[in-house]
């Protein structure tokens, strides 16, 4: 209880920026929504998806191997765009996953974008493909699809390890437009080699709200990096206060070192 009533100043600050960003989705649903800089790889989305249609060829999604993870809702959350697009254009969807569970969310998603888009008909359960749990089976099958359905455009969104240079390699030899982004850094490089786009780092989470364009989604975007934005200054502050009293160790504070010497005991945890 000691320590928690001595780490106050944490429980207030995470009050401060909840109020902060439910202020600026406020502000966003009720005014005009903030603006967000372009991002390369989402405003080439729906040219993949329209260089598909043209081409008569299928556009394929993986939304990762992570199972029902965050990465992976985000995925679908793309995907349910990307799919109001082909609908529109009256061409198929074709979704690989890896879990079950994973397969039917995926199906779902789909189902909804078709009829959004006033083109429930052309929605085909058969394009829902669960392949495999294993992590190479899956590979082959999804190389499988790009090969034997001919895929124009492929999008890899979510969690993805070894096999993401697979993915990328037969997709670049079948002739298709790749836009993909993943959660796993170590894989970025092979993707950058191999696609036509990569979402790099926060971009991937921003990716729904970009798309969507939703006021709440963008003013909780925009609230999150003006936090960021405070905490780096407190932590930048509190560098610079601790610098200066590493310098004059046996001195008293006094002036402004007395209260910088002040914030830094605030921050100090324990």
């Amino acid at each position: 209880m000691e320590h928690a009533s001595d780490n106050w100043y944490v429980g207030a600050l995470s009050i401060l920026l909840a109020l902060l960003i439910v202020a600026v989705i406020m502000f966003a649903q009720h005014r005009r929504p903030p603006t967000i800089r372009k991002i390369a790889g989402l405003n080439a989305v729906d040219e993949a998806v329209g260089r598909a249609t043209e081409m008569g060829r299928p556009v394929l999604m993986v939304p990762g191997l992570d199972g029902l993870a965050i990465s992976t809702l985000q995925a679908l959350s793309i995907f349910s765009h990307i799919g109001r697009n082909v609908a529109k254009f009256g061409n198929r969807s074709i979704v690989a996953t890896n879990d079950p569970l994973v397969t039917g969310i995926a199906e779902e998603t789909i189902r909804d974008a078709y009829a959004e888009s006033g083109r429930p008909e052309l929605f085909d359960t058969n394009d829902i493909r669960y392949l495999s749990s294993q992590q190479f089976a899956f590979a082959t099958g999804v190389a499988g699809i790009l090969i034997r359905d001919n895929v124009a455009a492929s999008f890899l969104f979510g969690g993805f390890y070894a096999e993401s240079l697979i993915f990328a390699e037969v997709g670049n030899q079948v002739g298709a437009v790749q836009v993909a982004g993943t959660t796993q850094v170590t894989q970025i490089p092979f993707l950058i080699a191999a696609c036509d786009y990569v979402i790099i780092g926060d971009e991937f989470y921003a990716a729904s709200a970009y798309l969507s364009r939703n006021p709440t989604l963008l003013g909780s975007l925009v609230a999150q990096d003006y936090c960021k934005l405070i905490l780096m200054i407190i932590v930048w502050l509190g560098c610079i206060g601790v610098s200066i009293l590493a310098a004059h160790p046996g001195d008293h504070p006094t002036g402004w070192l007395h209260f910088v010497d002040k914030a830094v005991k605030l921050f100090k945890p324990g």
